[in-house]
């Protein structure tokens, strides 16, 4: 039997401006995970989704999960595959934290170990990457580059993946609302408004590529209250690209009363997830005022200081 696995990810900085070229900051969530179980069958290439009431996903059927099988034997050039994928996550659907991409870099990863093919990080990358085109319609690619990597990235489109050197350890707070944030349409309508007032959406989308520069570098000299203030700025400008929610802003608000660096919303927006950056001297108390103030979950992760 093959074993894989894949983490969550949670965008700290850039979401919505990415997809327009600008600079993006994503880091993975090692404790949310998706995983797979893979063993040869008698039967057809099957895919049992265990979080979605074990439903039976086949090889040929019209679902992204098939068609992650579909491109996988395709790269491989293998026509077919008998065999059983149970996939199970305990990464929430719809929040932000690419559950999606976890899932479909797990399939391709067990995949390869039942056939005994190597493929590259990279070229695993790719193939995540044509899936997340289903779910999100024009994606960023920051997604599935956290995820398939397990590394915190500085990410800019169509250029060279860049690793972040972090001086401090970050102590990240993750409030769930409980309510889907479906990225496509969210993405789709800031499209919309930067099509029908360039002249007021763009300069937002040039400051939020603007703190995520500045955030790398706050990260690399350890300077965590600088990193919280960015962190507040960037939350303004997603409001302004309308993709905050009175949901979302609650828990902000919140964050901030408890005394927390810095909170934003991460990822789609509209719902999903919010992120707080906290001490171990606050964390508890912004714990509770977030479950105060909504939040149906709050998981905790610690961004480990690296070196490049």
């Amino acid at each position: 039997m093959i074993q894989v696995s894949a983490p969550a990810k949670i965008i700290l900085f850039g979401e919505h401006a990415v997809v327009y070229g600008q600079a993006a900051i994503a880091v993975p969530i090692s404790s949310l995970r998706a995983e797979a179980h893979a063993e040869f069958s008698r039967d057809k290439l099957s895919i049992i989704a265990r979080d979605l009431d074990n439903k039976i996903i086949y090889f040929d059927g019209d679902d992204p999960l098939a068609e992650t099988a579909r491109l996988t034997l395709k790269k491989l050039n293998l026509k077919a595959l008998q065999a059983k994928i149970i996939v199970q996550s305990n990464i929430p659907i719809a929040s932000g934290l690419g559950s999606g991409a976890a899932i479909s870099t797990v399939i391709i990863r067990a995949i390869c170990g039942l056939t005994q093919n190597n493929l590259s990080n990279q070229e695993i990358n790719k193939l995540v990457y044509e899936i997340e085109k289903i779910y999100h319609g024009t994606p960023s690619g920051i997604d599935n580059t956290v995820i398939v990597y397990e590394e915190a990235i500085y990410f800019v489109r169509e250029q060279p993946i860049q690793h972040i050197a972090n001086e401090k350890p970050l102590i990240l707070l993750i409030g769930n609302t409980g309510k889907a944030s479906l990225t496509k349409i969210a993405v789709g309508d800031v499209r919309k408004l930067f099509e029908f007032k360039p002249e007021h959406i763009k300069p937002v989308i040039e400051k939020i590529g603007w703190i995520a520069q500045s955030a790398r570098q706050a990260m690399q000299n350890g300077d965590i209250q600088r990193l919280g203030q960015l962190m507040f700025d960037n939350h303004a400008l997603l409001q302004q690209l309308t993709v905050s929610s009175p949901e979302l802003d609650a828990l902000v608000v919140a964050a901030k009363d408890a005394s927390a660096l810095g909170a934003k919303l991460s990822g789609g927006g509209r719902g999903g997830n919010m992120i707080a950056l906290v001490t171990d001297d606050t964390k508890a108390q912004v714990k509770q005022a977030l479950l105060g103030a909504g939040a149906v979950q709050v998981y905790e992760t610690t961004i480990a200081k690296s070196d490049l």
